[in-house]
């Protein structure tokens, strides 16, 4: 049985048992016989199949050559098209040339003209876009833009209504140069929020409104606040008399650079932000000064009323415990019976336990007016070490860069004097009155030495 189906298997292969329908794929041959009859049903199949094919071949081949001439038709009308294209191309080339020598011909010099418009509708489309009269007369732009894209073409001809029209809108924006308008516009404030106000707008310079300057943005078609307004309230006292202003005339702070010095005044810094680019040793010069003007006030009201005291303690003969002169004098009238030499040396212990009374404070003021320069010499220093360093690591190509030592550096110079030069003033106005009243006190006890010297005397001689 082994070989019986080795045989059959290897017949299977031969004739190609394979090919058979999927039908009789798993078909499993029991015989010889049985195999034989297999493969002629398989044989059978495959000769139907093959003449069916060559039956729908045939039946094609003529649509396909139907199709075929039907093509060549086609390309040939179309190859016939193109050509006589071609030909009415050619004579509309001739005769656009010919049409454009006889309108050149005809031109003459409004060619020159017509240049000249679409020159002057393209320079005045870009110089009113950028104008603050924009936010008046949006649509004049759309005009001149058209205008000078149709005098750009070949055969276009400006017609008096456009010429008329350009020379209109030069003509009001002249006007407008020159007019101070007022208009409700929708503005961006500082901190971002839409709102409309009532916008002057002051020619093409500057616009304001509740009494801050705004900028227009050309780009987005937009007005908003600017984000810092100038410190000098002269400048903003001038817009709000702007605003409310109705006829006459009114003082304001114009620009006439179109916001150029606007720009610039609003980067000046203030006398905070001054004060802040002193940094650390700036504000340590800056103590040193409050606390030197507070000493010196102390000292000047101190002084100008023991002064006073003094004052109308030389017309009063009674001697009196609230002022240096009286408590000096009291030593003299406790003393009277001792001699002169000790006298004097009890009135000259008086004057001396008066003087740091009176010289209170004048040694600080002293060291405040030495250290404050000193202080600023070495801000200038540290300034310019920073300095140096940022041109180490960066170069000298962005100034930005070495700005902040420099700013340092001299800021602190500058407070420094500024500390300095009052400090010394007001020490010798002090200074001043306290040997002023010292030189009283001194000039009374030599009196009062020289009288009780002169009656002892007497006194001696009786």
């Amino acid at each position: 049985m082994r070989v019986k189906f080795a045989l059959a298997a290897v017949v299977a292969v031969v004739f190609g048992l394979g090919a058979l329908a999927p039908a009789d794929a798993n078909a499993q041959a029991r015989s010889l016989e049985e195999l034989l009859r297999l493969v002629e049903q398989g044989r059978a199949r495959d000769s139907e199949e093959a003449r069916q094919r060559e039956q729908e071949f045939a039946a094609q081949r003529g649509e396909q050559e139907r199709l075929l001439r039907e093509a060549r038709q086609r390309q040939q009308r179309e190859e016939r098209r193109s050509e006589t294209l071609e030909n009415t191309f050619a004579e509309n080339e001739r005769e656009i040339s010919q049409l454009n020598a006889e309108l050149n011909e005809s031109l003459g010099e409004l060619r020159e003209l017509f240049g000249v418009v679409q020159l002057v509708a393209g320079d005045a489309a870009g110089q009113f876009d950028n104008s603050l009269t924009a936010i008046q007369y949006p649509e004049r732009r759309e005009f001149l833009l058209r205008l000078a894209e149709r005098m750009g073409q070949t055969a276009r001809i400006a017609s008096v209504d456009e010429i008329e029209r350009l020379w209109f809108e030069l003509q009001r924006e002249a006007t407008e140069l020159g007019r101070v308008a007022r208009m409700p516009m929708e503005v961006v404030s500082a901190s971002g929020d839409r709102e409309t106000r009532n916008v002057v707008r002051v020619g093409a310079f500057n616009l304001v409104a509740d009494g801050a300057y705004l900028t227009y943005e050309p780009a987005t078609r937009s007005i908003s606040e600017l984000a810092r307004q100038p410190d000098q309230r002269r400048f903003i006292t001038s817009t709000s008399r702007l605003v409310n202003a109705t006829d006459g005339f009114t003082a304001f702070a114009l620009d006439p650079t179109r916001g150029q010095l606007l720009a610039l005044l609003i980067e000046y810094p203030s006398i905070v932000e001054r004060i802040q680019q002193g940094a650390e040793v700036g504000y340590v010069i800056i103590a040193l000064g409050l606390l030197g003007l507070l000493l010196a006030a102390e000292r000047l009201v101190t002084l100008g009323l023991i002064s006073g005291k003094v004052t109308r303690q030389l017309k009063s003969s009674e001697p009196s415990e609230d002022n240096p002169l009286g408590r000096v004098l009291k030593v003299y009238h406790a003393n009277k019976g001792v001699d002169t030499e000790t006298l004097e040396l009890k009135l000259g212990e008086a004057i001396i336990k008066e003087t740091p009374r009176l010289q209170r404070f004048l040694l600080f003021l002293k060291i405040i007016a030495v250290v404050a320069p000193l202080m600023g010499l070495l801000g200038t220093v540290t300034g310019m070490i920073q300095t140096f360093q940022a041109i180490t690591l960066f170069g000298t190509g962005d100034p930005t860069l070495m700005a902040g030592g420099i700013s340092q550096a001299l800021v602190t110079t500058v407070l420094g004097l500024v500390v300095a030069i009052p400090i010394v003033l007001l020490h010798t106005v002090v200074s001043g009155r306290s040997k002023r009243i010292l030189h009283i006190l001194n000039e009374q006890s030599a009196g009062i030495v020289a009288q009780h010297s002169e009656a002892e005397k007497k006194g001696a001689a009786a």
